[in-house]
């Protein structure tokens, strides 16, 4: 009873009346004046202490009037103490300046910049009360990696899906995109991305990001979608003193012989005695490359025996160009309030023509004794652009941009109450205006089939492949739009609340509201021409031959309409083309969702011992959901648009407990809960009925979010000498997992039963094809990951003092139960799609006072990524194994010289279709290479 009343007190009570006072300030690095993230400070004699935050700012609260000593401890800079006196109601501001170096035979080697990164990574995660992995600014620069999706990749427990060579969808300890969050700076990023929840890590450059925060357990005042892990990016904390950085670079990227163009700067500086704060940054990058590409769908034929019933041969050509601006800034009032303003725009321009060979509708041709003898399809030659302007230039654009406003309070309002706030706005839209394709095609064209190599099947035509035998198909033009805002609100109070006596103990509770709206209006045209546009030899073309072709010489793109004359088409003028709506593409894919998300929580953090605490608390989330869609038969006749809407409440409980055996051998356990909303177009309402193929798709607005119950263990020995050993355990319950349902015999009753109210377009007697996203039972996810880092100065020798090893791996295995097969019978063979069981990262690294070099691998096992309707029809993305490596030389303090090179094995992305020599997809992309100069003043 009496710690009940002495919480209602604290919450309700003239709490501004407290006879203490506080401890506050900076923690800073003394060369550089950094601020220094995670330093632990102690009070002597006592069992207070507290953690810096990203900026470097720490606080005592509650602290009864008297002279205090005070300890800082910081992995790789020198501790030191200080005595400071607290009066009654008031607030103590004292910066610390803490000198970096390691203690070597008596002797103080000052930190280079690689170790500095190392430093204060570490520290943040050796402090977080959650099992977390940190990258600092520093440790990005020390890999190759432009955007910070290949930054990620690093990190244990963590893949990553390309796009055209670069990192963009993450998969955290085998748990796919939209079962994990990111964020920046602590607000939510919405999805450029018409139909799911994805956020592209590959829009965001690495060199805009000083920190990348990824939390593999949560506490009770994090949002609760996440379970997976939750990766938070946070932008450049306002210097404390002018800073002045340059960079410059060129590269050249072999596979298309073009060049690479990258700049970046950064100004920071206090203004007005030192109350406000600005730092800008901005960065462009210009990437031109492509990539060589084949396809494969394979097919059990008639003896059972599996041949190519559909093969693509593909060439792109890719631009891609990164804007990217920032701008922090904080103001502070007095010693005891301050507010902070962050802005972040990123514009990503994404240029391609892609020429594809398609052999279509591929059959056997089988002899009197029903021997194959050889095989006939369809030939395609397809070329993708868009329309000839200032922004198409000729190609296919997709026009990504995402940013966030934000602005935050900091509020000591007594000195055992403190409070924080926020508001925030963020929007992602992609944009895809005048996008065109045109191709030309043959029919019944005999096809020969080498398939002595399922890594490498080929399909060829018999005889000559003569352009002129090629007739035009189609063309067409699309305008595709979709947008995704987010509104953000929170409020966070803190105030000391212990249960054990002379233990620390803080009990925190808030509240968070997100309004979330997200829509897509795709548009779709097909156009023929008023007079014969000839055929394929009549056109401008443009020819590719097999020379240079990375799946091999023998795979020939062949001869496509030029991507100029694509472009030039006067599609618009009716003289010349018959311009016909076509809905059969966008109508279903067509909506809007409104979510509102509401949540509230309590958070207390207790001390058992001087060695032992614990964070428990629960979280409540609450969803509001409204989403309209198109109900459409026959691909192209909207029938109606159905509204639904929903509501659900998830309670959230956790506990972590954290033991230190010493001050750098910690343990950490951890029981928590997670949800993962299901993609926004699974719970569109909409239905569409496609009777020329006898199918029907459609949402499921009834669809739960999946709930996880996760247990962690983490072992972690940090050492003096900057470095981490550690290895932890996890398991992961995921109740009402999201898969997608088929059922090949799907009868007008079966549809009656779902839609009594609509048009039954199923004929009696007659069976289809249907899909929908539905639940499943469970999944049952568990493995371990362990990791070292640290610099080999143990071993004896001038070269091994200057020599680190990063390394890090990670199991995971996993186990679904209630998947359907296309008969609708249970399947019991499956782990959950994109669940890699092995991932590895190593590093090598070597630096001295001017010189830093740096090797890097990176593996990744094939997995399950996407259920067919049976095992031969699964789909897996295969192993991966990426090499890169990176230099630079320091002249000065001012001036330094970098070279990186990437993906130096030629890795490509490769799908394989139930077994692995039944090729599905191999893309080729070559390695970059990149040198530059960088300032800093």
């Amino acid at each position: 009873m009496k710690h009940l009343l002495k919480l209602s007190l604290f919450i309700l009570g003239p709490i501004a009346l407290a006879q203490s006072g506080v401890i506050s300030g900076k923690v800073l690095d003394q060369n550089d004046h950094f601020s220094l993230p995670g330093a632990t400070l102690r009070i002597e004699n006592s069992n207070k202490y507290t953690v810096s935050d990203k900026n470097g700012n720490y606080q005592f609260l509650d602290l009864k009037p008297g002279v205090y000593t005070v300890y800082i401890d910081y992995l790789g800079y020198e501790t030191i103490s200080q005595q400071i006196e607290v009066t009654e109601h008031n607030n103590t501001v004292i910066d610390f300046s803490l000198s970096s170096g390691l203690q070597q035979l008596n002797e103080v080697v000052i930190l280079g910049d690689y170790l500095k990164g190392q430093a204060k990574a570490l520290n943040q995660q050796k402090s977080n009360g959650n099992i977390t992995n940190i990258i600092s600014s520093d440790q990005v620069g020390r890999f190759p990696d432009a955007n910070v999706g290949d930054a990620l990749k690093r990190v244990p427990g963590i893949t990553m899906q390309n796009d055209q060579g670069e990192a963009r969808n993450i998969i955290i300890r085998g748990l796919s995109p939209e079962l994990n969050s990111v964020m920046l700076n602590g607000d939510r990023i919405p999805s450029a991305e018409g139909d799911n929840r994805n956020v592209q890590m590959d829009l965001i450059p690495s060199d805009m990001i000083s920190t990348i925060e990824v939390n593999k357990t949560l506490t009770p005042d994090m949002d609760g979608d996440a379970i997976g892990g939750a990766v938070n990016l946070i932008t450049r904390a306002v210097p404390n003193k002018e800073r002045i950085s340059l960079t410059a670079s060129g590269g050249f990227a072999p596979i298309r012989n073009k060049g690479l163009y990258n700049t970046a700067f950064i100004y920071g500086n206090r203004f007005f005695n030192n109350k406000l704060g600005i730092v800008a940054s901005g960065s462009y990058q210009q990437q031109n490359y492509g990539s060589d590409n084949i396809e494969s769908v394979w097919k059990k034929g008639d003896n059972n025996d599996f041949y190519v019933s559909q093969m693509d041969v593909r060439k792109y050509d890719v631009q891609r160009i990164r804007r990217s601006v920032s701008l922090s800034s904080d103001y502070k009032f007095n010693k005891n309030n301050r507010i902070d303003f962050t802005a972040m725009y990123n514009w990503r321009d994404d240029r391609e023509n892609r020429y594809r060979t398609r052999y279509n509708g591929i059959k056997q041709v089988f002899d009197d004794n029903g021997n194959v003898v050889g095989y006939t399809g369809e030939i395609r030659r397809e070329t993708k652009g868009g329309i000839d302007n200032s922004r198409n230039k000729n190609a296919r654009l997709e026009d990504q941009r995402v940013y966030n406003l934000s602005l935050r309070g900091e509020h000591l309002l007594s000195s055992s109450l403190d409070m924080d706030w926020g508001v925030s706005y963020s929007k992602a839209s992609e944009d895809r205006p005048h996008e065109r394709y045109i191709d030309y095609r043959q029919k019944n064209v005999n096809l020969n089939e080498d398939l002595s190599d399922g890594n490498y099947p080929l399909v060829t035509t018999v005889g000559d492949d003569n352009p002129a035998n090629y007739s035009l198909g189609k063309i067409t033009e699309s305008k595709r739009y979709t947008d995704e805002s987010e509104f953000g609100a929170k409020i966070n109070f803190r105030v000391p609340f212990s249960l054990i006596s002379n233990q620390k103990g803080r009990l925190r509770f808030g509240g968070r509201l997100r309004i979330k709206e997200k829509e897509r209006n795709d548009i779709f045209y097909s156009y023929k021409p008023v007079n014969s546009l000839g055929n394929l030899a009549n056109i401008t073309t443009s020819y590719y031959s097999g020379n240079g072709y990375n799946p091999g010489s023998k795979y020939v793109p062949g001869t496509f309409a030029s991507n100029s004359y694509l472009g030039g088409l006067d599609l618009s003028n009716p003289s010349l083309f018959k311009e016909t709506l076509d809905p059969s593409e966008y109508l279903s894919g067509n909506y809007k969702a409104k979510e509102r998300i509401t949540a509230g929580y309590i958070r207390w953090d207790q001390d058992l011992s001087e060695n032992t605490s614990i964070i428990t608390g629960v979280r409540f989330e609450n969803t509001n959901i409204d989403y309209t869609g198109n109900y459409v038969e026959n691909e192209e006749d909207l029938v109606s648009q159905i509204s639904n809407k929903n509501d659900y409440l998830n309670v959230l409980p956790s506990i972590t407990l954290k033991h230190n055996f010493t001050k750098d051998f910690i343990l950490r356990a951890a029981f928590t809960t997670g949800i993962a909303r299901p993609n926004y177009y699974a719970l569109v309402p909409y239905v569409n009925v496609v009777q020329e193929n006898y199918e029907i798709a459609e949402g499921n607005p009834d669809l739960k979010a999946t709930y996880a119950y996760n247990y962690d263990i983490m072992a972690e020995n940090y050492f003096d000498k900057i470095g981490i050993v550690s290895g932890g355990f996890f398991y992961k319950r995921l109740n009402n997992f999201i898969y997608t349902y088929r059922n090949n015999n799907f009868s007008s009753n079966d549809f009656a039963q779902l839609h009594p109210n609509l048009a039954n377009p199923i004929p009696e007697g007659e069976t289809w094809q249907y899909k929908q996203a539905r639940n499943g039972d469970h999944v049952n996810v568990w493995g371990f990951e362990v990791a070292f880092q640290r610099q080999l100065d143990f071993i004896p020798g001038e070269f091994f003092k200057h020599l680190g090893v990063y390394l890090n791996y990670t199991y995971t295995k996993s186990k679904a139960k209630g998947i359907t097969n296309e008969d609708g019978d249970v399947r019991n063979d499956l782990n959950l799609p994109k669940a890699a069981p092995h991932m590895f990262n190593a590093s090598l690294a070597w630096e001295n006072k001017n010189f830093t070099a740096r090797v890097s691998m990176n593996y990744t096992s094939s997995y399950l990524d996407e259920v067919g309707g049976n095992a031969d029809e699964d789909t897996y993305y295969d192993k991966q194994l990426f090499v890169d490596a990176n230099a630079s030389y320091k002249f000065n303090k001012y001036l330094r010289i970098f070279v990186e090179a990437n993906n130096l094995t030629n890795q490509p992305l490769r799908y394989y279709q139930g077994v692995s020599d039944r090729l599905k997809q191999v893309e080729y992309y070559q390695p970059r290479f990149n040198m530059g100069l960088k300032f800093d003043f």
